[in-house]
């Protein structure tokens, strides 16, 4: 079975304000890449987005791959990998009975994760990773879009 390594980035010019995600997937010597953005967001929404749209890329182009997604947002990897079944299970709520913020990208992802084959890995951001910084500056380009 093929491993595919996925790197997604999300960010924001204030927070709200515009913003941008993106996403490489490296397979077997190949690189393919997406990214896009939004006038009005947050950084939290832009980094979901960057992975639910990977992850979608990577499920049409490699279904049977076994995926590992870095991630430089704690957010998105405790998230996915801690606290999502609590928050199912307690109805879309923390721990503090409060709404889950940005559920409905978080049910997307759930959606999508759970018909694939995921390892979650944390990266550092701005700290030298080639593809975290590839997909910065794809982040960068897509919010300058709407400045």
């Amino acid at each position: 079975m093929e491993k595919l390594v996925i790197y997604t980035d999300g960010g924001c010019l204030g927070n709200p304000g515009p913003g941008g995600w993106a996403y490489f997937i490296l397979s077997g010597g190949e690189e393919t890449n997406g990214s896009g953005g939004e006038e009005q967001t947050t950084n939290n929404r832009m980094e979901l987005t960057a992975v639910i749209h990977a992850l979608n890329a990577a499920k049409l182009n490699y279904p049977e791959s076994v995926l590992e997604v870095h991630t430089d947002s704690q957010y998105v990897q405790k998230g996915i990998t801690e606290w999502i079944n609590r928050w199912v299970r307690n109805g879309w709520k923390t721990v503090n009975k409060k709404p889950v913020k940005n559920v409905d990208l978080w049910k997307a992802l759930k959606d999508v994760s759970d018909t694939l084959k995921i390892i979650w890995k944390w990266v550092p951001g701005h700290a030298g990773v080639e593809y975290n910084e590839a997909c910065d500056t794809l982040v960068k380009k897509e919010m300058e879009r709407y400045q």
